[in-house]
């Protein structure tokens, strides 16, 4: 399975590039990266960004896709799926991600049926940075984007898609789910790095 790490945000709400901010010298997005790395059914990791920074996130040692139509996360699932099959997506500025959650959505994307696997809160809010999608719903993402309806969640529900249920996995999982968005995010992020190190 592919991993497609989301990185062509503005970090609006950070301040300055997130992605390239660097906690105890490594960038944000090795923490995630690194973290996918760890998961059993991932076998290649590509960014997804602008072609602006191409170069700059090749310099991490991955391959890139770029993504030119620079309408937020469906595009960047759009183009990956031009280029692959099916792809674990998940957002650049996740630093927590869990492996072994990872293995499970990609274990339950192979045994199911459908076009895509995504959690479920009991809310009825998605984690569509946190899924499995296949070219079963490129043709909706496309209708989507010509449509200039951005929001990945509208097109997931138009999808033929299988939602597990966010509650129904173990508590310690739910940090996977954790973004950096804000310095008050990064702080809490380096916050749970300490208590990892010291636990």
């Amino acid at each position: 399975m592919i991993c497609a790490v989301l990185a062509g945000g503005d970090s609006r709400t950070f301040g300055r590039d997130k992605l390239t901010y660097k906690v105890y010298g490594k960038p944000l997005i090795m923490y995630c990266i690194e973290k996918i790395e760890r998961s059993k059914e991932i076998n290649k990791i590509v960014i997804v960004t602008r072609e602006d920074r191409e170069d700059e996130f090749e310099r991490l040692g991955y391959d890139v896709v770029v993504d030119n139509l620079l309408v937020g996360p469906i595009g960047g699932i759009y183009v990956t799926l031009l280029e692959f099959r099916e792809v674990f997506v998940v957002g650049g500025d996740m630093p927590l991600i869990v492996p072994e959650f990872v293995d499970f959505i990609v274990k339950m994307f192979r045994h199911s049926r459908d076009d895509l696997v995504v959690p479920l809160w009991p809310n009825g809010f998605l984690e569509p940075l946190h899924a499995v999608y296949s070219r079963g719903v490129i043709n909706t993402l496309k209708e989507s984007i010509q449509s200039r309806s951005y929001r990945v969640q509208d097109a997931i529900r138009r999808s033929r898609a299988c939602f597990i249920k966010v509650e129904n996995l173990p508590r310690k999982w739910h940090e996977s789910f954790f973004n950096v968005n804000t310095m008050e995010d990064l702080a809490e992020f380096v916050k749970r790095l300490k208590m990892k190190a010291y636990s």
